[in-house]
């Protein structure tokens, strides 16, 4: 219960923060006319679309499997993951557009003012606020969603970094980097959205994961008991990762060792892996059953 409360607390701490930066970089960006900030503004509100995913998200897949979902709902924040892909590509295409537009038709003059550099040095202050506590917390309950919104939202930084830049070369009169800047943050969203999209996809395809994978293939490898193990299996959903195995023990072993060996081989693997399930199928080694294998 604890850990769907901080997931939760963290995600609408990213909401709010959204709200306040979306509609203060929209109200300077008209102000002033810089497709820098309106860039910025449009990245925040799709963050603020982003933001309610995540929080609903977070609720959902964190509970407990049932009759119709056997795996549980985590995979609900892989989904989340992926939704928040396809708005970044939706707002990376708005600002190529605009930007290379008003390069072409010199469409360039902006008017810097105080109220610029506020909104976008306060921005940047709050995402490295928000980032942080995004992260911290995704790591700890092993949150795609979480971990999602804080790279997300360490990206805005370096884009409100570009944006400011872009302002304040334009306040000395090289309006081109107004336009130019615009177009760095694109290219900024578009490896956030390669990072994002990639992990969501592979989680989305029962990828196995390839650290967790080599962690249980040494923990096997380091058992004497298994004489030989084969049909290993593994897959994420959301913060939870479902291990299968087939090993083969000596048939000499009593029902009651093999069965507190097989306890003793599931605490092993969910040390290493946290919010791990564990299914194991033991086979005696013998010629006869290996040959029926065969």
């Amino acid at each position: 219960m604890e850990t769907i409360k901080e997931k939760k607390r963290v995600a609408i701490f990213s909401i709010i923060a959204a709200i306040f930066l979306t509609g203060s970089k929209f109200v300077v960006g008209i102000i002033t006319g810089s497709l820098g900030l309106l860039s910025e503004a449009l990245h925040s509100c799709l963050d603020l679309v982003a933001a309610v995913v995540t929080y609903f998200s977070v609720r959902v897949s964190d509970k407990p499997a049932d009759k119709e979902h056997h795996f549980g709902h985590g995979k609900v924040e892989n989904m989340s993951a992926l939704i928040q892909t396809i708005l970044l590509l939706v707002t990376c295409g708005w600002i190529i557009y605009e930007a290379i537009n008003r390069l072409v038709t010199k469409n360039l003059e902006i008017e810097v003012n105080v109220w610029a550099y506020i909104i976008i040095i306060t921005s940047i202050f709050v995402d490295i606020s928000r980032s942080r506590s995004l992260s911290r917390v995704a790591k700890k309950h092993n949150s795609q969603a979480l971990e999602a919104d804080a790279l997300h939202f360490s990206t805005d930084i370096w884009s409100s970094c570009v944006v400011l830049l872009g302002l304040i070369c334009s306040q000395f009169g090289f309006y081109y980097a107004d336009p130019i800047a615009a177009l760095f943050v694109a290219l900024i969203v578009l490896y956030v959205c390669y990072k994002l999209g990639k992990k969501a996809f592979d989680i989305l395809l029962d990828k196995a994961p390839a650290q967790s994978y080599e962690s249980v293939i040494d923990i096997l490898d380091n058992h004497s008991e298994i004489q030989k193990y084969h049909n290993l299996k593994l897959r994420t959903a959301g913060a939870d990762t479902f291990v299968s195995f087939n090993i083969h023990l000596e048939p000499t072993m009593s029902f009651t060792d093999i069965h507190t060996f097989c306890d003793h081989l599931e605490k092993d693997i969910q040390q290493k892996i946290p919010r791990c399930e564990v299914y194991i199928h033991a086979e005696p080694q013998n010629l006869e059953h290996i040959n029926s294998e065969d």
